[in-house]
């Protein structure tokens, strides 16, 4: 399907969207209704009218009822007094017109039947025909212009497609992504929560939800010391000079947390980890039989994210992020990418993700014209691309290649995954870096005696590990596999008798490095069978007599799997399989 065409379609339902409203609710106001990946929304100034979901029909209706009557959109260039005068009592277009005339754009009406409205090229030909097949989605907040001082707007999410079909497919999609959605499962699963009190984006990880984060963090650091990466651990506040010095403060100020004024020092939270580590490395001479020094820390790190774009753990103002820094001779920065690439292969293997299927790899490249965005060096960028590139090419990978991606200091390979509502996020990054090294003085004694500038690999093996906890809840709707699992085993005895025999056996799958509880609550066991399925459990052991006398567990699996009769010791080697699989 072509893009171009789709954009135009969303936009133009947007417009029969804003109709439909302003028929409905007299005096609200439509501001910007642009097309989005799916979809489309369109902001408004509801006055005196407050709305839910629960109208959508009524306003569908009213959509349905215009749109006969709708041809063709017809467009007029106007002067910026026409625009005051025509839209003189929506304030939202005043101001977009006055903004767009002062920048040199031009103005235009369109208006396919009795619709006026302030609006660039961008429509279908026929939007009788080519509009019916849409649906109203979800309502939100958003402040005008993105800015949280401006005024709260009602935005109204919605999609339309060209045909039934595909319209029918998406919202089936939608319905399977409300199943997987990890802010719904990981309440239900009491995995994590947010506090009002607290504040928006800074997650709370309850002791299941921890227990997910550590078992990531041990799989993940071990696996990094067996190839051969120095662990360290850096403060999470610095002087804002180190962020001057690097770069980012200019670069990132929008999306960094005000200074504090402490003492006669400007300190800022960190929003990455790099400085500390270049930090680290020139704390003393370096000589060649040391590099390439491999420095990755489980760093926490913060970063304003605007309210409105804040998504459950997968997008949040604190996070935790399986931080390296590779600072390696220029001669050997392709094999390190290598090895970092075969890394997050392994990685994405343990989890269970299929390359192609569950995730690709883009190549983020920067704009040579863009200096303002990109640090200048034609030459470097060109190399640097094409290491990436070469490397790319060498994993067999699918992949794809992204024009103004790159970070500010070089380009980058993004590994993008895509969640249940086929929307892609970048879970990992791997960034060829040739700006940092000038920027803080990096140096080496090479094997001829001579100073040399060395390059930077910054990589994420995991990434941010809310945003991979999101990425997995929803993958395995909850269902995490046995390794990841919170609680792997929970133990139901069918009666208090029973209960010394319980604990002997739960202190033996303790002992054996398996996560367990026991339900000892006074409910019948098809009460407690369904409730531990309900917190997807990989194993029910139920013991009654039968177990308690001969010695042996019953095993249910939470897909209803009845294992039968058991011995604890079978029970335990199997479940060790199990980890050392990551299955």
């Amino acid at each position: 399907m072509d893009d171009k065409y789709l954009n135009n379609l969303r936009h133009s339902c947007a417009h029969l969207l804003a109709h439909a409203v302003k028929q409905l609710y007299p005096g609200a106001l439509n501001a910007i209704g642009p097309a989005i990946e799916n979809g489309f929304y369109q902001d408004f100034d509801m006055g005196k009218w407050s709305i839910s979901e629960a109208d959508f029909p009524k306003i569908e209706a009213k959509m349905r009822e215009i749109l006969p009557n709708w041809k063709k959109f017809s467009f007029n260039e106007i002067s910026l007094p026409e625009a005051k005068k025509l839209f003189k009592d929506n304030k939202y277009k005043v101001e977009m017109a006055t903004e767009f005339a002062k920048q040199g754009k031009k103005l235009q009406t369109n208006d396919p039947g009795d619709f006026l409205d302030l609006c660039k090229m961008g429509h279908v030909e026929n939007p009788s025909k080519e509009l019916g097949h849409f649906r109203l989605i979800s309502i939100a907040g958003a402040y005008w212009r993105g800015n949280e001082k401006n005024k709260m707007l009602t935005r109204i999410y919605g999609t339309v497609w060209p045909t039934q079909p595909e319209l029918d497919t998406y919202l089936k999609m939608l319905e399977e992504a409300k199943k997987r959605d990890h802010r719904k499962l990981g309440k239900d699963l009491d995995l994590f929560v947010f506090s009002d009190l607290v504040g928006k984006g800074l997650p709370l990880l309850t002791p299941k939800g921890t227990t997910l984060k550590r078992t990531l963090e041990r799989f993940i650091v071990d696996e990094e010391i067996k190839r051969g990466y120095l662990h360290v651990s850096t403060p999470p506040i610095a002087k804002v000079d180190l962020y001057r010095t690097s770069g980012h403060y200019p670069y990132y100020k929008d999306t960094m947390y005000p200074p504090m004024k402490v003492d006669e020092e400007e300190l800022i939270l960190r929003p990455m980890t790099c400085p500390h580590h270049f930090a680290l490395f020139k704390s003393r001479p370096r000589s060649y039989h040391e590099m390439p020094v491999r420095f990755a820390e489980i760093s926490p790190q913060f970063r304003y994210e605007k309210s409105g774009e804040l998504t459950g753990l997968i997008r949040v103002r604190t996070f935790l992020l399986s931080d390296a820094h590779i600072i390696t001779p220029k001669n050997q920065a392709d094999e390190e990418i290598e090895k970092v690439l075969d890394l997050i292969s392994y990685v994405n293997k343990a989890f269970g993700l299929k390359s192609g299927t569950d995730y690709r790899f883009r190549l983020s490249l920067g704009d040579r014209k863009d200096s303002k965005k990109y640090y200048k060096d034609d030459k470097m960028w060109d190399y640097a691309e094409n290491v990436l590139r070469e490397v790319l090419n060498h994993q067999d990978v699918p992949f794809y290649e992204a024009k103004n991606e790159a970070a500010f200091y070089g380009p980058k390979i993004d590994v993008q995954m895509k969640n249940v509502n086929g929307k892609e996020d970048t879970a990992f990054t791997v960034q060829y870096d040739f700006v940092m090294p000038k920027r803080f003085n990096l140096r080496f004694i090479n094997n001829k005696g001579q100073e040399e500038e060395p390059v930077v690999i910054h990589r994420a093996s995991i990434g941010a590990f809310e945003r991979t906890m999101a990425f997995l809840i929803e993958h395995y709707a909850g269902a995490l596999p046995f390794w990841l699992s919170p609680v792997q085993v929970i133990i139901l005895p069918i009666s208090d008798k029973f209960k010394d025999y319980s604990v002997k056996v739960q202190d033996e799958l303790v002992n054996n490095g398996i996560r367990v509880d026991r339900n000892d609550e006074s409910k019948g066991s098809g009460a407690k069978i369904r409730e531990s399925t309900l917190q997807k459990i990989p194993y029910l052991v139920i013991i009654g007599e039968k177990e308690a006398g001969s010695g042996q567990i019953a095993v249910r699996t939470r897909e209803g799997k009845d294992l039968g009769p058991i011995k604890i010791n079978e029970f335990i080697t199997k479940l060790k399989s199990q980890i050392e699989n990551f299955s």
